[in-house]
């Protein structure tokens, strides 16, 4: 196998590790939106863990973009208005999603590993809604 299969597996399996580590050594799901959605009215004796696992993700991703740095696009390739609206459009999203009481990442990683029929259908709702929107975007604006 080329290192374009590789690379991709070994990621989508640290992330079901990393997930996996976390919800059986904390009882938590790692869903992004609810990591960071309950630092905002923080409860005490649960923050070190969510400020460790944020920390974690900002470590990976400066880790990867300093061993491989083509692994990251140009600011001005994102999209037409550059980085900026990229950070806009991810917050917004966390926003709805923590609003759902749901999240991508909760339902798409640790929903379907448990086979609940909940994360599944959201899973299969957010891939459709992006398809189309590609579609949209691409075809018909």
């Amino acid at each position: 196998m080329t290192s374009s299969i590789l690379l991709p597996l070994l990621g989508g399996a640290l992330i079901g590790l990393s997930a996996s580590l976390l919800l059986l050594a904390n009882g938590r799901v790692a869903g992004i939106s609810g990591v960071v959605g309950s630092l905002l009215a923080p409860v005490r004796g649960d923050i070190a863990w969510r400020v460790l696992f944020l920390a974690g993700l900002l470590t990976g991703g400066l880790l990867l973009a300093w061993l491989r740095p083509g692994s990251f696009p140009a600011p001005t390739s994102l999209s037409a208005g550059g980085a900026s609206l990229l950070v806009v459009a991810g917050l917004l999203v966390g926003f709805g999603s923590r609003l759902g009481n749901g999240c991508t990442s909760g339902h798409g990683v640790c929903g379907i590993s448990r086979g609940s029929a909940r994360s599944i259908a959201a899973t299969l709702t957010f891939m459709a809604t992006g398809v189309l929107t590609v579609f949209l975007v691409r075809h018909v604006l």
